[in-house]
């Protein structure tokens, strides 16, 4: 079941030390089990506070970050686009970290969606004493091989909307699609980058679309909101998730084989198959994988399976 949509009972800004502030937040009862939220993106935001409706607000004490460059916290990549070189999973990390040391909580439960798995899956693998439980709906590592699928296999489905796709990049040869847009979204021409998100964005609601073929013909975010939203997404991925190597999740699973994970993914999420969710299933004893058989990247389905997992995880408090 859903929870009630409760409002924050505290909210703030961090100052991260280097010119950054981050937005935090946080609700449900004060004496419950800590719990953190990882949008996703990169890019996203905490929006209208959905995610909240996952979690107990009797049981859990949940925090929710807008991560650095978007939504609620300063400043946004596109008011400081000279800084974007700073932006990386590492530094998310330690912004992660800091707003738990900020707040007094020990240790957590992390859940999150999309590339917010991505996150919470490197920030255990960093700080696993810190994390009690994840919870993970729409599970992805930001690999080579999923921004690839993601940018450029999945047009053998959508083979129409990959060709405008891939011409509106204008990429050079023998550039990959994903780093000529990360290219046009960093430079200094304004027009460029605005013709960029917005024919990434159109994009974006492609591959989600085999629920609902009409969101092809249009993009998800508006223009005030979306030239930040692809900066941040092309940037990310154009960096294999700034996880390369042996830095990459999958190769680190080991250091949280201990931690209770619950999994949850669509079948239907050509986006990112279910593959990802399956071999990070495969690397940690202690998962579970729930496959919700028809829907995507997200559903209400998937939705039920993640609250039920964070049912779970409560325990009797803090």
């Amino acid at each position: 079941m859903a929870y009630p949509r409760t409002e924050p009972t505290a909210s703030g800004m961090l100052d991260a030390g280097d010119g950054t502030s981050l937005y935090w937040e946080e609700s449900g009862a004060p004496d419950g089990v800590p719990a953190l939220w990882l949008h996703g993106g990169p890019g996203g935001s905490l929006g209208s506070g959905w995610y909240r409706t996952h979690f107990d607000p009797t049981r859990y004490r949940l925090i929710g970050i807008d991560q650095r460059g978007s939504g609620r916290s300063r400043p946004l990549v596109t008011e400081s686009r000279e800084r974007l070189a700073g932006h990386t999973t590492q530094r998310l990390i330690a912004d992660i970290e800091a707003v738990r040391q900020h707040l007094g909580i020990e240790d957590w439960v992390v859940a999150g969606i999309s590339w917010g798995t991505t996150l919470a899956l490197a920030y255990a693998q960093q700080h696993p004493a810190r994390v009690r439980a994840l919870a993970l709906m729409a599970v992805t590592t930001t690999s080579r091989d999923e921004v690839d699928w993601i940018t450029e296999g999945v047009g053998r489905v959508f083979p129409a909307e990959w060709e405008a796709f891939e011409q509106a990049s204008q990429r050079l040869p023998g550039e990959r699609v994903v780093d000529a847009y990360a290219r046009r979204l960093a430079g200094a021409d304004r027009e460029a980058r605005a013709d960029a998100a917005q024919a990434w964005d159109r994009w974006e609601n492609v591959h989600v679309s085999l629920d609902d073929p009409a969101l092809r013909e249009r993009g998800h975010l508006g223009p005030e909101l979306r030239e930040g939203f692809a900066t941040l997404v092309t940037h990310y991925w154009a960096n294999d998730g700034f996880l390369p190597g042996d830095q990459a999740v999958l190769a680190r699973l080991d250091r949280i084989a201990h931690v209770p994970t619950a999994l949850v993914h669509g079948r239907r999420d050509i986006s990112g198959p279910a593959v990802t969710a399956w071999r990070v299933h495969r690397g940690l004893p202690a998962s579970t994988l729930t496959i919700v058989e028809d829907e995507g990247h997200g559903g209400p389905g998937g939705s039920a399976a993640l609250t039920a997992a964070l049912d779970g995880f409560a325990g009797g408090g803090s």
